[in-house]
């Protein structure tokens, strides 16, 4: 009796955990308290957290399949197979079509000039990637830390993958997803600091009416340029626009229903889980980790910076039509960094209404971000 008691009790957790699984739970609470209490990207945050929470418990939760001595095959953990789908680029992708689903790309439209203010907000990944070389990381693990500067989950996760920096895609994804979720806190004190109360209080015209023909064009016109220059986007760029294509031509009401809803949020829950689950204490308190976190932070700051930079530029070049503000919503978080320009707009004015004009810039930086992340692996020639 003695010895099953001393058996069931050291099958506990208790008994295998390390300090490092401890301080790696305690992150997992803190990430769930902030989606919970603060509403801080839940919908990516609480998974996520909840993936960590449980590997660092039970870390064969995502153990790979193995064979005994007899030959015999065991399956691996529930969170392994979830994560082959982040590595094969396969969920990644699918976000990318439920993002094109619930996005208007009307503001881009109306005003093509958010095109380059997009541009101009991957500034921090170019930064980043010479700063990650510099730091002693090689060239593709550079691309693929680089690209959390467009402060876009699924691409940080597809990049890395092409890239074969697998062991880095756990810090990398948690990094830029936790970097999206704190855009509110992060952004403004950079648009503030590169804008004058006057610049913010800039009242922009009113969007011109776009056409529902230039809707359905928009989608199939972009994939043939972008994918025809850089085919290796295809995966990313193609299923964004397909889902948009899906929203504007309105005779597939039910594939951008599920698109945009229940499949979108299956992934989310795929993603999300075994994003977390790939950051067990042995694999993410290192120092890497931590350089990668840095770099992350600085690319972001960069490419808010980049795209009110450039804003500041277009301001002027137009006579005082352009709010600099929008410009910072160049990077691609979808659509909260365009709020974070209405709000700290709204700060200095009430009745100053940029919403819809940032949404042109951020849409603008899910492209970027992707076309960023295509021409890396170019210059890797990954195929």
């Amino acid at each position: 009796m003695g010895a099953t008691l001393s058996n069931l009790l050291h099958q506990t957790a208790f008994f295998n955990l390390t300090w490092g699984n401890y301080v790696m739970i305690a992150v997992a609470l803190v990430f769930l308290y902030l989606a919970i209490k603060h509403d801080f990207e839940p919908l990516l945050l609480v998974p996520i957290a909840f993936g960590m929470l449980l590997v660092n418990i039970y870390p064969d939760v995502i153990a790979a399949p193995t064979v005994d001595a007899l030959g015999m095959e065991h399956a691996g953990g529930l969170f392994y197979y979830f994560y082959k789908l982040d590595e094969a680029s396969i969920l990644p992708s699918l976000i990318f079509m439920g993002v094109g689903a619930m996005t208007d790309f009307g503001p881009l439209i109306a005003n093509p000039i958010s095109f380059i203010m997009g541009a101009a907000a991957q500034l921090g990944i170019y930064i980043a990637y010479f700063m990650a070389i510099a730091l002693g990381f090689n060239g593709k693990a550079a691309a693929a830390i680089s690209i959390i500067g467009g402060a876009d989950g699924p691409t940080s996760i597809f990049l890395a993958g092409k890239l074969g920096q697998t062991t880095l895609m756990g810090p990398i994804a948690v990094a830029a997803y936790s970097y999206m979720s704190l855009v509110p806190i992060i952004q403004p004190p950079v648009m503030k600091m590169f804008t004058t109360e006057k610049d913010r209080k800039i009242k922009m015209e009113q969007l011109r009416p776009v056409s529902k023909l230039e809707k359905i064009l928009f989608p199939i016109i972009i994939t043939i340029v972008v994918c025809m220059i850089l085919p290796t986007t295809a995966p990313l760029v193609g299923m964004l626009m397909l889902g948009n294509l899906f929203r504007e031509c309105g005779v597939v009401k039910q594939l951008t229903e599920t698109a945009s809803n229940a499949l979108m949020y299956i992934v989310v829950i795929l993603l999300g889980t075994s994003v977390g689950a790939s950051t067990s204490a042995e694999a993410f308190l290192n120092a890497d980790t931590l350089k990668i976190v840095v770099l992350g932070l600085v690319a972001f700051i960069f490419g808010t910076a980049g795209g009110v930079w450039l804003g500041q530029l277009l301001k002027v070049l137009t006579h005082g039509k352009i709010n600099p503000l929008i410009g910072s919503a160049g990077v691609s978080a979808v659509p909260m960094a365009a709020r974070v320009s209405q709000k700290v707009g709204s700060e200095a004015d009430p009745t100053n209404f940029l919403l819809m004009h940032a949404m042109g810039p951020n849409v603008a930086g899910v492209i970027g971000t992707a076309v960023a992340a295509g021409t890396l692996m170019a210059i890797y020639g990954v195929v």
